[in-house]
């Protein structure tokens, strides 16, 4: 028994042995995607039980994916400060991040334009979640119901039940018609 104890310490507890770096590493994958998970769950639950509006249809899932983002990147990082002999690599990581920010957001320009899309559209709220709109597609031009606006696509659903799924970018940059709202 006092030999388990001693390799629970030595090994499994230890952020610097293998073993350990193993066991922190499904700790925080576990606790980011938990966090995730219950943080969508609340959202869910709150827009369920809005019934006066007090809720952003439009805007909690989006940032809701957002969050749950960087909780990733939050829990990554502190596994990366917590293991030993990941520490020089975070800081190599680091220094290098300018470098890196570059390469990656040339190579994914539009994805991060999507976005950055999607916070205008949010921003400027040409549309919501539930509006009809007017979109031009490769098929010509389409009308649909707003379904979702997500990181990086805003999806419509047509009368005859098609799924149209524009990206960002697309959305912000076209002339999109509002058939729901009225200008008082």
């Amino acid at each position: 028994m006092e030999g388990l104890k001693q390799f629970v310490e030595t090994q499994i507890l230890d952020p610097s042995a293998f073993f350990g770096a193993i066991f922190y590493a499904v700790v925080f994958a576990t606790a980011a995607w938990a966090f995730g998970r219950l943080l969508k769950s609340i959202v869910t639950r709150a827009m369920e039980r809005d019934h006066h509006g007090l809720v952003d249809r439009t805007a909690a899932p989006f940032v809701v994916q957002l969050l749950r983002v960087l909780l990733y990147v939050i829990a990554l990082l502190l596994y990366v400060h917590l293991v030993p002999g990941l520490r020089g690599i975070g800081t190599a990581l680091l220094a290098g991040a300018g470098v890196a920010s570059i390469v990656l957001g040339l190579a994914a320009q539009n994805t991060l334009g999507n976005l950055i899309a999607g916070m205008t559209l949010l921003l400027y709220r040409p549309f919501q979640v539930g509006d009809r709109v007017q979109v031009t597609a490769p098929t010509g031009l389409e009308t649909g119901v707003v379904q979702v606006i997500t990181l990086g696509y805003t999806i419509l659903r047509t009368e005859n039940n098609r799924r149209i799924v524009v990206p960002n970018s697309a959305m912000a940059n076209q002339v999109t018609v509002n058939l729901t709202s009225v200008d008082p």
